[in-house]
């Protein structure tokens, strides 16, 4: 996508948000999305952070004026470095230059305590079930993880050690179970899509990748999308 289209993809979802008011991203709010195109940030992480803010904006009450795109650049690239991690580009680009590291340096993920992560990935869970979204096939799976992160959730502010460690490593496990079994619920179109979706937000970087650590990204990038379509937590522990 060149960076005139995207700016105007970006100028259009903004006012389906903003209901239909439109606010041109010209002058410097061109320059701040052109940036984000060059950067490699992808079309639809930038929604996910204009998302972001707006339901902030949303929350504290009725709406005064539309929201500017100006002001939804910390929540777009906090959601660009999010995705980086888990797809692996942030290490990338860590171990280069060192010019464009983790912003988020060193910190979790998530940013929340083991017990406190437990008890989002159970709301999570919870509201996918509610959804109707999943397959009835994957219901079993699903009975499964919350038994899990349920028990677990007993005793996870009193681990430590090497007890702490096992349940961490059992967490990054039960994650991948969960949705190794939630592509199998889906038919070879679906599939074949999702893949198509990561790999257009990998383009700007797949130049500069060996064929595994693509691969490795690609996979990492449809199980997102997985977990945003479906609803589903990250059970892992990042």
């Amino acid at each position: 996508m060149q960076i005139a289209d995207y700016c105007r993809e970006v100028e259009a979802y903004l006012c389906r948000k903003n209901d239909g008011h439109l606010i041109r991203i010209v002058g410097p709010s061109f320059d701040l999305v052109s940036a984000w195109a060059s950067r490699g940030v992808p079309l639809r992480i930038a929604c996910r952070g204009i998302d972001r803010y707006v339901e902030r904006y949303y929350a504290k009450g009725p709406r005064r004026r539309p929201v500017r795109i100006d002001f939804c650049e910390a929540d777009v690239l906090e959601a660009f470095d999010e995705w980086r991690r888990t797809t692996g580009l942030a290490a990338d680009a860590a171990a280069g230059t060192g010019n464009d590291g983790d912003r988020l340096g060193g910190r979790r993920l998530s940013g929340l305590s083991l017990p406190a992560h437990l008890e989002r990935a159970l709301r999570r869970l919870t509201s996918a079930r509610a959804s109707g979204a999943l397959d009835a096939t994957f219901d079993r799976v699903l009975d499964e993880v919350s038994r899990e992160l349920d028990a677990a959730r007993q005793t996870a502010g009193g681990v430590r050690g090497a007890a702490r460690q096992a349940l961490v490593e059992r967490l990054a496990a039960l994650d991948r179970e969960m949705l190794r079994a939630l592509r199998l619920t889906l038919d070879e179109a679906s599939r074949a899509a999702l893949t198509r979706e990561a790999e257009e937000d990998l383009t700007a970087f797949r130049a500069g990748m060996a064929a595994d650590v693509f691969a490795r990204a690609r996979d990492a990038a449809v199980d997102r999308l997985l977990r945003e379509r479906f609803g589903l937590p990250t059970v892992a522990f990042l």
